[in-house]
């Protein structure tokens, strides 16, 4: 095994169907050049991706992620990827991951600029020690995002519910935090509504009730977001989807930041206000580290 694995993947068409698309892989040296100068993931950014949490070797939520990739492809108008292609590309990926908890990511790119065919490849790496965030909670900042609720469906071509490969906003979002002394960061629209943070969805609990920000307001629908609300649900939870004031998240009794890597960290201040971590939160991360 190793601790970081590349795949390079020549696409396929959308609807070919074949039960083993391995001659469309090709391992390569992770450390070494694979990307042409001319490649638009690395010039502009022009491409969708996804991040898989692996635990001991398992790929977690494989078929919500290689579907919303699809769901950032049609929005980035990218050819349609085969999913049944990026699944074998994950097997392949995961099964190269080291023991513990690890990250396959996937990277569907316009290719070259004026090139015939996407770019496409698949990488696998040992994850980073999220033990602290899961345990001790962080803190985080509230962020205007620079845009109203309505703002994906008046102007749909800034792409506000695609994963894309353009991260330096969100990236220069937690450094903004990390000035303001907390570790994350929550969005909100310039009309003061929630959205979500720099990479992860937000969970609020109100009581016995537990809300996320739609995802009809350009947020990316969250993979781990879906999986913690099955389990809420199954523990008889109510979960569900509402526009939320900003002026709501200082009466929310817990929150967290869900994500595929990190998992469920507990927020113990937005802003100023303090929040408990919930006695849920160690049952949650169970749970998101055991196979599904």
């Amino acid at each position: 095994m190793v601790t970081r694995f590349a795949l390079m993947i020549v696409p396929a068409a959308a609807d070919e169907e074949r039960a083993d698309f391995s001659d469309s892989f090709r391992i390569v040296d992770a450390s070494a050049p694979a990307l042409s100068v001319g490649e638009l993931s690395t010039q502009r950014g022009d491409g969708v991706f996804e991040s898989i949490g692996v635990v001991d070797g398992h790929a977690q939520e494989v078929e919500a992620h290689v579907q919303r990739l699809a769901h950032s492809a049609e929005l980035c108008e990218l050819p349609a990827p085969n999913l049944e292609q990026w699944r074998q590309a994950v097997a392949v990926a995961a099964a190269e991951c080291p023991k513990g908890e690890a990250v396959v990511k996937l990277i569907l790119s316009r290719g070259v600029e004026h090139g015939p065919t996407p770019t496409a490849w698949a990488t696998a790496a040992k994850a980073g020690d999220f033990t602290a965030p899961r345990t001790a909670g962080i803190r985080v900042v509230t962020l205007d995002r620079g845009y109203d609720i309505a703002a994906a469906e008046r102007a749909p071509w800034l792409l506000l519910g695609a994963k894309t490969l353009s991260y330096a906003v969100n990236m220069a979002a937690v450094r903004e935090a990390h000035r303001r002394g907390a570790d994350d960061a929550i969005f909100l629209s310039s009309d003061g509504f929630v959205l979500e943070a720099p990479t992860a969805s937000l969970i609020l609990r109100f009581g016995d009730r537990f809300v996320t920000p739609a995802p009809s307001g350009g947020i990316l629908h969250g993979t781990t977001q879906l999986s913690v609300y099955e389990h809420l649900a199954e523990q008889g939870f109510d979960a569900g989807y509402a526009q939320i004031p900003a002026s709501d998240l200082a009466k929310a009794d817990a929150a967290w930041l869900v994500s595929s890597i990190r998992l469920a960290a507990p927020i113990t201040a937005i802003d100023d206000h303090v929040l408990p971590i919930d006695p849920l939160t160690a049952g949650l991360n169970a749970f998101l580290l055991s196979p599904r």
